[in-house]
């Protein structure tokens, strides 16, 4: 079972219910989120695209708009060097569209998640010498590309990085100075507002006032700043610019909901208001995509962006390459469209059941480990001889949420006999790019952060390996429980259709904006039942201490649910509020997150 955490953030929700017209259960929602105050709650909750930081304001724009305006104007050969993701991927064609319109001399180079791996290398700095190229611009990635651009450099190429992620740096007494990549401009949200790039003990000022915005965020500032900057509120501008700004803007959206950047300050704006030019998109290869997907015409969420569209762009990259996704985008014949996007919602069916069998024989490992072992492993190393490479990721994603261990799952590198390749997931608890510095010298490669990480190891290291890190990890037994953070204890007699509605001024949820949840205590089930097609869903009624009985809805339970189907049983239950619309009656439902045995 999942531990509860209820929030307990204080604030005068009434006051501030009153003022802004809301429930004072919303306002201790957004309370919950980070907002403090009148003000920016009400930010929070009616942000528009006028909240957008300036363009500006990335350090290097100016520079950045001087030399790419120069660039296009002198029909210099430009190459943009992407990534496999789908950040990678829109933030490409971001930076194409826009160059394209502008009329400039632009090709893309994505890289082969197996062949390349990760980022711009020195074999495509090759690739660009030969085919005569000018200038280089990366997107999603080049902020590590140390070498690879020095090599750029030295061949008397212009260079420029678009990029979000960390910055590598090296540490001097107390100072940490950055080791940036030879390039004539960064555009890097992270770079810190001192000229000569460092930060000093006690000090984080930066130029961009929100550093968590993705590769797709930072070239849509680029082509926002590049086409003028246009006004793209409802009373804004209808010119041609603002016309392929707002189509960008869908793109910047879909990228930062599939790269998981926390939806809060302009990233809420973005993604709200991008999801809907989205959904509306005149782009031949979204539009495509949206109805081999099923969703052209009806209104986007972030679940749409992270678990529909986003997997099928991002299968491109899993399955086969990126570029078949930068493709369907760019092209302009519907027809082909049609195929091209009906190819990528196959291969993503391709990619869920090999994940679904990774993930199947992952559990058997974990269970054979329990039996025999009589508890798993605190860090779990798997071996999938027959699981690709470009899906570990994934499946050790899913292992680490059923089981709430840090997991690595390794697979033979092609290519490389008698070595494995693979890709670790962590939990909160578990620095694991700190923890495989323990062992590094027992592995090939290894790089990541605290919560992911990818690695290379010797196949006969293995098992030393999962030694060494299973000695050295010493986190307490309730570590390894999967946290529910809840907003509050509110039995569902406080919840109405007007609340639930007002709650979805909190869209996009996801990432550092999470659905709301509730703690109803002391249900008593009268009456359930198991229904579905996969008999994977629960349906039963339960009564609060008043008597009044409600709805729940429980999606693919785990465990023995007798209990919910069992007259008189006492639970309590995490859930949130929804409304459900059947033959044009609405009523409330309460889905179920999680549940347990009543103690009242």
């Amino acid at each position: 079972m999942a531990k509860w955490v209820v929030l307990r953030k204080s604030g005068n929700f009434q006051e501030i219910g009153e003022k802004l017209h809301i429930s004072p259960i919303l306002a201790r929602i957004v309370r919950n989120r980070g907002a403090v105050g009148e003000e920016e709650t009400k930010a929070y909750l009616c942000g528009t695209l006028k909240d957008l930081h300036d363009p500006y304001l990335l350090d290097g724009m100016d520079a950045a708009v001087e030399l790419l305006g120069d660039r296009i104007a002198e029909k210099k050969a430009i190459r943009i060097i992407g990534d496999y993701d789908a950040d990678g991927v829109c933030s490409s064609f971001i930076l194409w569209k826009m160059i394209t319109y502008l009329g400039g001399n632009v090709t893309v180079r994505l890289p082969d998640r197996v062949k390349d791996g990760y980022g711009l290398n020195e074999q495509m700095v090759e690739e660009a010498l030969a085919d005569g190229v000018d200038t280089i611009i990366t997107c999603d990635n080049g902020i590590a590309a140390a070498g690879a651009l020095q090599r750029a450099k030295d061949a008397g190429l212009t260079v420029m990085v678009t990029d979000h992620h960390e910055i590598p740096f090296r540490t001097e007494g107390d100072t940490q100075y950055y080791v940036l990549p030879h390039a004539d401009v960064i555009l890097e949200p992270k770079l810190a507002r001192t000229d000569i790039r460092r930060e000093d003990a006690g000090q984080e000022e930066f130029y961009y006032p929100f550093r968590d915005i993705c590769g797709a965020e930072v070239t849509y500032k680029l082509a926002a700043a590049m086409l003028g900057n246009p006004d793209l509120t409802d009373s804004g501008e209808n010119s041609p610019e603002a016309g392929l700004l707002r189509e960008l803007l869908g793109f910047a959206a879909i990228a930062t909901v599939c790269d998981v950047m926390p939806l809060q300050d302009e990233n809420r704006v973005l993604v709200r208001e991008g999801l809907k030019e989205a959904s509306r998109t005149e782009n031949v290869g979204l539009k495509a995509l949206l109805l081999a997907t099923g969703l052209y015409g009806k209104p986007l969420s972030g679940y749409h962006a992270g678990f529909v569209i986003g997997p099928c762009i991002n299968a491109s990259g899993r399955m086969e390459n990126a570029e078949k996704a930068l493709r369907l985008f760019m092209e302009e014949n519907p027809v082909r469209a049609a195929s091209m996007a009906e190819e990528l919602k196959i291969l993503n069916e391709e990619r869920k059941s090999l994940t679904e069998q990774g993930v199947l024989e992952a559990s058997g490992q974990v269970e054979k480990q329990k039996k025999e072992q009589g508890a798993i492993d605190p860090v779990l190393l798997l071996y999938l001889p027959d699981t690709r490479e470009s899906i570990a990721g994934i499946i050790a994603g899913k292992v680490r949420e059923k089981y709430a261990h840090p997991t690595f799952v390794l697979t033979d590198a092609e290519g490389q006999p008698g070595m494995l390749k693979g890709s670790g997931r962590s939990i909160d608890a578990y620095d694991m790019f700190s923890e495989m510095n323990t062992a590094k010298d027992l592995m090939e490669k290894f790089g990541g952060h605290k919560l992911a990480a990818g690695l290379s190891v010797k196949k006969e290291n293995l098992p030393a390996l999962r030694e060494r890190l299973n000695n050295h990890c010493n986190l307490p037994p309730d570590a390894f429980r999967n946290v529910i953070y809840v907003d509050c204890i509110l039995s569902p007699g406080f919840v109405t259709e007007a609340l639930v509605q007002q709650m979805r001024l909190l869209e996009p949820c996801g990432q550092g904006n999470a659905k709301p949840l509730f703690i109803a205590a002391g249900l008593s089930v009268r009456s359930g039942r198991i229904i579905g097609k996969n008999q994977n869903v629960v349906r039963f009624d339960a009564a609060d201490d008043h008597g009044s009985g409600y709805q729940f809805i429980l999606f693919s339970p785990e465990g023995d649910v007798n209990s919910l189907l069992t007259p008189g049983t006492k639970i309590d239950a995490v859930y949130y509020p929804d409304l459900n619309a059947y033959n044009g009656n609405v009523t409330l439902q309460f889905v179920v997150r999680d549940w347990q045995l009543s103690k009242r």
